[in-house]
């Protein structure tokens, strides 16, 4: 009786203990925890469009499985490769801070997982809460192996808006009835562009107004007066995409993982890679009728394209005593802009601002350490001996381009070869920084398209702020190149159409609010400027949607600290 009574006053004082010092030291009682996930990538067959085959997947899941977690959370995900591709998994938009091993883009951070072989992704959740997602980064697989990341506030910690009565991720996504790996490779040997997919979808599902799939659709289903949390993710491999839910207005809450102030609209663009968290409050009373969700793509390439739309049901749960059948219901459509509309574009960008608030300040960097100016767009690759191709001329193969230099992915990982100062051979360090050739950029196209080709490099100092101007080209046309930095956000200051003025556009920069985000859109025919820190060890690529002509900013950050030797 003594012995337990003594036990129980000592646990007593214990808990009291802790109790004290979580109060003391609160930032540890909200400290994160670790989630495991394990992902078994394989196949298993998916039918749309009447047609079946066997996909790359994630558990055997399309779109694949969810990463929950809150603010601070560890997450480790377990890769196990079971097909007969080479894999990495990209965890699009989270930091990675110091945990550059685990980002994910082949022959960059990592090399490939084989077949039959594991890789363990280890990385923390930091500063970041609201949606983003994961996908392959290697080759086209990622038109199948995607799926979402959704990041919840830390715990007690609420939203800057009130509190949804349900979440709902939406994934825009593509389907094709052929082998994405078999059009990609066929476009990278006959220099031409790859075939466009069979249909967009949403949550995996072409719907209605694709032939053979009234089955396939996706559908929402709502409570009059309650308010949703869309989770909008735009996981198409190349083109950036309308959205919008007939007769209803949505209100823009977040962006890449970052509040921003809320503005209502009725559609919303989102290009490749990025995410947008919407509010839609649904209508107060069973409205006697459905609703079209539907997204289609915005275009301004010369390229072609998938025009197709693809659309999903927005459903009301009907009042106890209804006996109406939803078939019977008016079937309202939403009205997208014309496949075209810049001005649409430039407009609702130009509405993302930051919170910029005490809890969630927009930290831009104010001194700029390093100014770049990288023009980005088409260009062309001669066409090998021998061969016909189907580039601009039958001699020519399109090629991406950034300063004209065009990226060669190489056979050991760039991360790898820098940790162990093996870079001889790997890559070099002499990435320009301007344009060698100036020339009027958005104007008359140079006689001389030809790109040079290239596995280059530029390393930066360790907390170095780098102001970056991105210009599209007229060589091959104008059209809007969608951009995402590994490993960094980064802070949109300003954009505009023709050619960037170092002189007059610099101070209309927005250094006040501007959005930040990790993956931006260039605007045809213009130009947009942005900042960031350089604060994170590790290679970081800053490449286009899909990463053709994609090119690395190395970060120097840390090499011979132990930061750099844990990471």
């Amino acid at each position: 009786m003594g012995a337990s009574l003594l036990q129980s006053t000592t646990m007593l004082r214990f808990l009291f203990l802790v109790l004290n010092f979580l109060l003391v030291v609160p930032e540890l009682a909200s400290a994160g925890i670790t989630r495991h996930y394990k992902f078994n990538v394989k196949l298993h067959k998916v039918t749309r469009l009447c047609h079946t085959k066997s996909i790359v997947s994630v558990n055997g899941k399309f779109p694949g499985p969810r990463i929950i977690a809150r603010e601070g959370d560890r997450v480790v995900v377990k890769v196990i490769n079971n097909v007969q591709n080479n894999v990495t998994i990209h965890w699009h938009g989270i930091r990675q801070l110091q945990s550059g091993w685990a980002d994910g883009p082949a022959y960059v951070t990592q090399c490939p997982i084989q077949t039959g072989q594991s890789y363990v992704y280890n990385f923390t959740i930091t500063g970041q809460r609201g949606t983003l997602f994961w996908h392959a980064h290697i080759s086209w697989l990622r038109s199948t192996l995607y799926g979402p990341i959704i990041i919840l506030p830390k715990k007690n910690v609420p939203y800057p808006f009130a509190k949804p009565y349900k979440e709902v991720p939406i994934i825009l996504g593509e389907w094709w009835n052929a082998d994405p790996e078999a059009v990609i490779k066929q476009a990278l040997q006959n220099g031409g562009g790859p075939n466009v997919s069979d249909a967009y979808t949403i949550n995996g599902l072409p719907g209605p107004l694709y032939n053979c799939s009234a089955n396939d659709t996706f559908k929402l289903k709502v409570k009059p007066g309650k308010t949703y949390l869309l989770r909008l993710i735009n996981a198409a491999l190349n083109d950036e995409l309308f959205f919008s839910i007939a007769n209803h207005t949505l209100t823009v809450v977040d962006v890449d993982a970052i509040y921003v102030k809320p503005f209502k609209t009725d559609t919303i663009l989102i290009t490749p890679g990025q995410t947008t968290n919407l509010l839609l409050k649904a209508k107060p009373h069973f409205p006697n009728a459905t609703f079209l969700m539907a997204a289609r793509p915005y275009v301004t390439g010369r390229g072609t394209f998938d025009n197709s739309t693809v659309t999903g049901i927005l459903q009301y749960e009907q009042p106890p005593k209804s006996s109406s059948s939803f078939k019977n219901l008016p079937l309202f459509k939403p009205t997208l802009p014309p496949l075209n509309d810049t001005s649409f574009a430039a407009n609702f960008t130009r509405k993302l601002r930051s919170l910029a608030n005490s809890q969630f300040p927009a930290n831009v960097p104010r001194k700029v350490d390093k100014r770049f100016f990288f023009t980005v767009g088409l260009g062309t690759n001669p066409c090998p001996q021998n061969q016909r191709c189907q580039g601009p001329t039958n001699s020519t193969m399109f090629a991406a381009s950034v300063n004209n230099v065009s990226f060669i992915l190489p056979t050991t990982a760039i991360l790898q070869a820098h940790f162990f100062q093996q870079s001889k051979g790997v890559y070099t360090t002499d990435f320009p920084t301007t344009p060698i050739f100036p020339f009027n950029y958005t104007g008359t196209t140079p006689n001389n398209t030809m790109v040079s080709n290239g596995t280059k490099a530029m390393v930066l100092p360790f907390n170095t702020s780098v102001e970056l101007v991105l210009q599209d080209t007229s060589i091959l046309g104008i059209e809007s190149h969608p951009l995402h930095l590994h490993g960094f956000n980064f802070f949109v200051i300003g954009q505009g159409f023709g050619n960037f003025d170092s002189k007059k556009d610099p101070p209309k920069f927005n250094l006040v609010d501007p959005i930040e985000r990790n993956t931006v859109g260039v605007p045809s025919g213009g130009w947009v400027a942005i900042r960031f820190l350089a604060d994170n060890p590790g290679e970081c690529m800053v490449h286009a949607l899909p990463s053709g002509g994609s090119h690395k900013l190395g970060f120097e950050d840390g090499l011979d600290s132990n930061g750099w030797k844990t990471a």
